[in-house]
C-alpha cells in the first residue's frame, strides 16, 4: 500500500462519489481528500507520491463519474474555501463558493456578476470551464486566481496563464484552484437583484431545474452561445440539433434527454453512469447522421467504465 501523507483535513480511502455528483452516479475514488485550508492542501500535494493522480472536484454539477470510479486522489474543498469578499468593483471568492452566492453577494455590493446567478456549481468549476450565459463569460470579468500546483507551490494565475476559450482553459493537470478574483461593472443593487430574479424565472420555465441533471450536456457547436437576446439565432444550438435528430425524450435505462429541454440529460431513477454516457453517445451519433455536425460533450466524464 502506498504511503499517503497525513493531512490535517479529512482523507478517506475508497470513497464512493455518486452522492457528491448532481447526477448521483459513479464508483469510488481511491481517496477523497477534504483539505483544512490552503497550507494543508499545499503540504499534502507536495508530499503525495508522484505516481498518484490528483482530480479537483467541485460540487459535481457538471460531472459523470464512471461506474468503475477514479484511480486518483479526489480533492474536494469545503467550508474553509467558500469565503466571498467585495472591495470596490472587485470580488474575491473561494473555490467552493457557489456561483449563485457570488452573484448575489456581488449584487448586494453594487457589482454586476449577475450572469453567474443561474450557473450551477462553484467558482472553481466556473473558472476551469470559463462558464457563461446571457452572452457573458468568466473570461470577461476575470482578474486572477490562486492555485496550488501538483508540487505543492501556491501560485497566482493570470488570464494569459489560463488561456480562456469556449468552455475550457489550460489549467495544468493536478493543479488545484483555491480562489479567484473578478472585476465587474457597477450596478444598482436593486436592479441587479431584479435582473437575477428574472433570469431565474426564465431558467425555471425552460430548463428541468427540479430534475437530476448536470446542466447542459453538449456544447453549442462552434462556440455559438445562448446570448438570451431577442434576436438570438437558434440554428446552431445543441438542443435544436438534438430535436431535429428526434432525440428529445430519448431514453437508455434510467437516463433520459429531458422533454422540457433536450440538451439536459436526466437521471430519472436508477441510472448508471454507463446509461448516461451511452445515451449521450447515441445522441451524438444520431445528430451526426442527421446534420453532419459532431456534438462535443460539455459534461466532464472521468474514471473507469466498469466496477473493479
Amino acid at each position: 500500500m502506498t504511503q499517503m501523507p497525513s493531512p490535517r483535513g479529512k482523507l478517506t480511502p475508497n470513497r464512493v462519489l455518486a452522492d457528491l455528483t448532481w447526477l448521483r452516479v459513479g464508483g469510488e475514488a481511491d481517496w477523497l481528500f477534504q483539505p483544512a485550508d490552503v497550507d494543508d492542501l499545499a503540504a499534502f500535494l507536495r508530499d503525495l507520491p508522484d505516481g498518484i493522480e490528483v482530480f479537483p472536484m467541485g460540487v459535481g454539477s457538471n460531472l459523470i463519474v464512471r461506474d468503475g470510479g477514479l484511480r486518483a486522489v479526489v480533492v474536494r474543498m469545503g467550508r474553509g474555501f467558500n469565503q466571498i469578499e467585495v472591495v470596490g468593483n472587485r470580488v474575491t471568492a473561494g473555490v467552493a463558493a457557489l456561483d449563485a452566492h457570488v452573484a448575489r453577494k456581488a449584487a448586494e455590493g453594487g457589482v454586476d456578476l449577475t450572469f453567474l446567478r443561474t450557473i450551477p456549481g462553484a467558482i472553481g468549476g466556473a473558472v476551469r470551464m470559463n462558464a457563461g450565459c446571457y452572452g457573458s463569460y468568466v473570461a470577461d470579468v476575470f482578474v486572477s486566481a490562486k492555485a496550488v500546483t501538483r508540487a505543492g507551490e501556491v501560485v497566482t494565475l493570470t488570464a494569459e496563464d489560463l488561456n480562456f476559450q469556449y468552455r475550457q482553459t489550460d489549467l495544468p493537470e493536478g493543479w488545484v484552484i483555491v480562489e479567484a478574483t473578478f472585476e465587474g461593472p457597477s450596478g444598482d443593487p436593486e436592479e441587479l437583484a431584479q435582473r437575477m430574479e428574472d433570469q431565474l424565472a426564465k431558467r425555471d420555465a425552460t430548463q428541468p431545474t427540479k430534475d437530476r441533471t448536470a446542466g447542459s450536456t453538449f456544447r453549442n457547436p462552434a462556440g455559438f452561445s445562448s446570448t438570451g437576446r431577442a434576436d438570438d439565432v437558434h440554428d446552431l444550438k445543441a438542443w435544436k440539433l438534438i430535436d431535429d435528430a428526434g432525440m428529445r425524450g430519448a431514453q437508455v435505462g434510467g437516463a433520459q434527454m429531458s422533454e422540457k429541454h433536450s440538451n439536459f440529460m436526466i437521471n430519472v431513477g436508477g441510472a448508471t453512469a454507463a446509461d448516461l454516457e451511452n445515451l449521450g453517445e447515441e445522441v451524438r451519433k444520431k445528430v451526426f447522421q442527421n446534420s453532419g455536425i459532431t456534438l462535443e460533450w460539455e459534461i466532464k466524464r472521468v474514471g473507469e467504465p466498469h466496477a473493479r
